[in-house]
């Protein structure tokens, strides 16, 4: 094992890297705790995108 960790988007679970396929997974993270933190971690950066397009229509 390469000692990647991914978070499944069909089970909604962390996987080592024989999983599921790719295309259904998030990833790849250093560590299990990153990878758990998969969902929060995509949010968190959408939010700051948002923030950053809010600011760049204002001006």
């Amino acid at each position: 094992m390469s000692g990647k960790w991914w978070f499944c988007l069909t089970h909604l679970r962390v996987e080592p890297d024989e999983g599921c396929p790719n295309k259904d997974r998030m990833g790849p993270y250093e560590t299990r705790e990153a990878a758990a933190r998969a969902l929060q971690t995509a949010a968190e950066r959408n939010e700051a995108w948002r923030e950053g397009d809010r600011r760049w229509d204002d001006d």
